[in-house]
């Protein structure tokens, strides 16, 4: 049981970050960077966008039925390429009437509602700590203020899953919104002996196992085994130099992605120098950004297929 004397250091602690957030919220008056709206969807007026993340594959977790007795009645997780937006508008409207708009926007593209519920009715704040959502300070959740929207549509085989969390902090309203294409992760691991033949057939070769947080040139973790095949393939073969090539979708600036997608391929020949001992004279690196698409830049899988890092022999 919580004592007393702590419960004022927690409302404190509560009012001292809501305030943060309301600074936060405050100060940012465009989309964070590299951030748009899913096609179809859009934004309530007025509203900037302070999270955003694309997954080509990853698990999202939903609820289908409000919660019994604090429990889940039907939770799904569905696992696919998953998009999360989280927006933030200023002062003047209710939960309601941005929930509505989202809703009716997802009902014009096809999609059918599964749950629609409030804060008590869905299950209070039990429920919300169920949500997928977006870390503070992109998106806030008041779990005793909030509504939840979860909804489904089929699109020739493809099932394709949405949620929308509505909830305030201060006088803003917060919006979270979570579109999931149900679909098996692509096999993109390349093997040194792929790589080889890639380079022997072509000249070069496209890797796709090789992952960077969103809007930086910082490699994620679950890279190593692209970058050991990568290792193994210029171990196997000392004589052989490579072109480590960035390139990047067509979101955001020229200048922006030419910048991005040079810091990538220098983040990947600096992995292979520094964790693999490749020799660093031997990689030469360049950023090429959205000028040599291999899919379109209009869709989610022509951009999916557009960010990559390939091998190039001289």
């Amino acid at each position: 049981m919580r004592s007393i004397a702590a419960r004022p250091i927690a409302v404190f602690l509560g009012m001292s970050l809501s305030l943060l957030l309301a600074d936060t919220a405050f100060a940012q008056n465009r989309d964070v960077a590299g951030a748009r709206d899913y096609p179809g969807i859009g934004r309530f007026a007025g509203s900037v966008i302070t999270g955003y993340q694309t997954k080509d594959f990853d698990a999202v977790k939903l609820q289908a039925a409000p919660f019994k007795d604090g429990q889940p009645a039907d939770a799904r997780t569905v696992e696919g390429r998953v998009t999360r937006i989280a927006y933030r508008t200023g002062p003047g409207p209710s939960i309601l009437e941005v929930s509505r708009n989202f809703e009716n926007q997802l009902s014009k593209a096809g999609f059918e509602p599964l749950l629609a519920c409030n804060a008590d009715d869905c299950g209070g704040i039990p429920f919300s700590e169920k949500i997928d959502v977006l870390p503070i300070p992109q998106m806030w959740i008041d779990g005793f203020d909030f509504r939840y929207v979860a909804a489904r549509k089929r699109d020739g085989n493809t099932d394709i899953y949405g949620t929308v969390v509505t909830s305030r902090n201060n006088d803003a309203i917060t919006v979270q919104l979570v579109i999931a294409v149900v679909g098996a992760m692509d096999n993109k691991m390349v093997d040194a002996a792929a790589m080889a033949k890639g380079l022997g057939d072509k000249g070069h070769i496209a890797l796709y196992g090789i992952y960077f947080d969103t809007d930086k040139a910082t490699i994620k973790p679950e890279s190593a085994p692209t970058l050991a095949e990568m290792a193994k393939l210029l171990n196997g073969q000392p004589a052989l130099n490579v072109y480590i090539v960035g390139h990047t979708d067509n979101q955001g600036s020229f200048e922006h992605n030419m910048t991005l997608s040079r810091q990538r391929a220098d983040a990947v020949a600096a992995a292979l120098s520094g964790s693999y001992k490749i020799g660093r004279g031997r990689m030469k690196t360049a950023g090429l950004g959205f000028l040599s698409p291999v899919g379109s830049n209009t869709t989610e899988e022509g951009r999916a297929l557009n960010r990559r890092v390939e091998l190039v022999e001289p």
